[in-house]
């Protein structure tokens, strides 16, 4: 996959598990490491042709890309050493959970150009979902190219609402972790039932992989592919039965994506 343009350069401050899928994705794509920086205090390398730097330089490359990609806590501390190397055309690109546009504006008054990005871990795989937030100080080419820059990663969605970003967060960013648990759990369900656990390990992973792909390919809703699979009075249908039951599983979705979002709200108030 290609994209219209790459940064000049892209200098990252931290590189996590997220921020380390994302630069994955992008080396993999075409991003030359040359014109990418690391700061990472380990010194630990990241990939061959980036350099990582322990300390901040003494500048930035002009027209340079900030992405902060470190913990949110710890955003007082990296502006300290970052604000002053940005200017009016730094752009800022922040994965920090629970940390509105307003308070980066505020540790970093600087770049004209700021969004909030908030992606998941499938973004290695160029199979994630990134939602993406800016305000109207960023203007219409920035948003562009940094449009662009995601690309490659999966599903961009630009939200129109910041008070929405918990939300997202709950759905996509977590949503991988709870998808995992529901792999894990289909297949130790099956083992109850008497299937090799190794074998129903295998086949709950094809399941989903497979239905998950038929699902984005499929010109109807997931809700109406259920239906289509379940015939009436057959296997399926009693099995949807029990999952329907009471909205048992919508409910306890809900209530998983609400506590989520309710410590995604948490976060942003510091506790």
């Amino acid at each position: 996959m290609t994209i219209a343009c790459w940064p000049d350069h892209l200098f990252l401050v931290g590189c996590g598990n997220m921020a380390g899928q994302m630069l994955t994705r992008w080396l993999a794509c075409g991003l030359d490491p040359a014109r990418v920086t690391v700061l990472r205090p380990s010194g630990k390398p990241v990939a061959q042709g980036v350099t990582v730097v322990t300390a901040y330089p003494d500048a930035l490359p002009a027209g340079a890309t900030v992405l902060l990609g470190m913990k949110p806590y710890q955003i007082a501390d990296v502006a300290a050493g970052l604000a002053p190397l940005l200017t009016a055309e730094t752009r800022l690109v922040s994965i920090l959970a629970g940390t509105p546009i307003a308070d980066l504006r505020r540790h970093f008054p600087a770049p004209r150009d700021v969004v909030c990005a908030m992606p998941n871990l499938p973004v290695g795989l160029g199979e994630g979902v990134v939602a993406l937030y800016t305000d109207a100080a960023t203007d219409a080419a920035a948003k562009a190219d940094i449009a662009a820059l995601i690309a490659p990663l999966g599903l961009a969605e630009w939200m129109g609402d910041e008070a929405l970003f918990n939300q997202v967060t709950a759905l996509s960013g977590c949503g991988p972790a709870f998808l995992f648990r529901f792999i894990d759990a289909l297949s130790r369900a099956g083992e109850a039932l008497g299937i090799p656990a190794d074998q129903a390990a295998r086949m709950a992973l094809a399941t989903v992989q497979g239905s998950a792909n038929m699902a984005a390919r499929a010109s109807v809703s997931p809700a109406t592919l259920a239906d289509q699979v379940a015939s009436p009075g057959g296997m399926t249908r009693q099995g949807l039965n029990v999952l329907d039951a009471d909205n048992r599983l919508l409910d306890l979705l809900t209530d998983t994506l609400v506590a989520a979002r309710d410590r995604g709200a948490a976060m942003a108030r510091g506790e």
